[in-house]
């Protein structure tokens, strides 16, 4: 806990040792005092207000997806927002989605994928970042703003020349061709070369200093006091990897090969849009982050928090 008072110390008087909490609130009759929130209840009470309404916003879509799911496809088709179904609550739409599709497959696919693109991606990025943070060479700055530049472009926009460059290299339908052209991810390197950037390179030296190499210091030294950037990368990675429909949707059409957003999709009635059915395969897509995020909220929280990627 840091001990620096918050006023101005008198000139040749020692610094205050009481705790910057203590200071604050006798400095505010008691009352607590936070940089964003300001002094008194009141700016705490709307902050809560402001978040609580903001968890509403997000929960009454998400309740509305799952309770439309149990519904059957008349009621779930009718006007109105009956939450309670005139029928009942079935689990019709579920069992035509397990009936129809093959979902075991579909979801080792996407966590083989998934898995896949965030290790590779981390690895490259991070790489990418500290020769750009480190590294003098010629042209390095050019190529560092062509790197920025494409964060820019669009990814619709390369769905075409990447999709001729697997069939060129006879790629199609294979793990390879949906892994491959998601591994690079330039906004990645660019928060990787600004973390990087504010480490003190006095422990770099030490390191060489003991005889380590440029890749045992990067190992070694760098890799281990970026933790939390690499886990808010790995995070960020992972969860944009599992949502993405297009790409592997183009690359492969092999049912043996397709993820589980892809897969879902396929599954659909013959008489046209069903919609119990679509809330169902949404809520089955969703499932696997939200039990990702339970498990790692507190690394995820952490992480973000701790590399200013929270608007901090």
């Amino acid at each position: 806990m840091t001990t620096e008072t918050l006023s101005p110390r008198t000139p040749g008087k020692p610094r205050s040792t009481m705790p910057r909490e203590v200071v604050r609130r006798r400095r505010y009759g008691g009352r607590v005092w936070h940089p964003s929130l300001g002094t008194g209840p009141l700016p705490r009470v709307l902050t809560l207000l402001a978040l609580a309404l903001m968890t509403v916003v997000w929960l009454v879509p998400f309740g509305w997806g799952v309770d439309t799911s149990f519904k059957t496809e008349v009621d779930a088709s009718a006007s109105g927002a009956d939450w309670i179904p005139k029928a009942g609550f079935t689990l019709d739409a579920y069992r035509t989605i397990f009936g129809q599709g093959n979902l075991p497959v579909w979801a080792v696919n996407s966590v083989v994928i998934a898995v896949c693109v965030t290790a590779i991606t981390v690895a490259i990025s991070a790489m990418a970042a500290y020769a750009f943070s480190r590294t003098l060479f010629r042209g390095r700055r050019v190529l560092f703003a062509v790197t920025v530049a494409s964060i820019m472009v669009p990814p619709q926009i390369l769905i075409v020349p990447l999709f001729q460059q697997m069939l060129a290299l006879n790629l199609v339908d294979t793990y390879a061709a949906v892994i491959l052209p998601q591994v690079v991810a330039p906004a990645m390197v660019f928060i990787l070369k600004k973390f990087f950037d504010g480490i003190p390179r006095e422990l770099e030296e030490a390191a060489r200093i003991d005889g380590a190499g440029s890749f045992r210091v990067f190992w070694s030294v760098v890799l281990p006091l970026s933790r939390p950037i690499l886990a808010a990368v790995a995070i960020f990675v992972f969860i944009n990897t599992w949502n993405n429909f297009l790409w592997p949707f183009i690359s492969t059409s092999d049912p043996q090969l397709m993820t589980l957003p892809v897969g879902l999709s396929t599954v659909k009635d013959s008489t046209g849009l069903r919609n119990a059915q679509e809330s169902a395969a949404s809520i089955l897509g969703s499932v696997p982050l939200l039990i990702v995020f339970m498990l790692f909220q507190r690394q995820i929280v952490k992480s973000v928090a701790t590399t200013g990627l929270g608007g901090q």
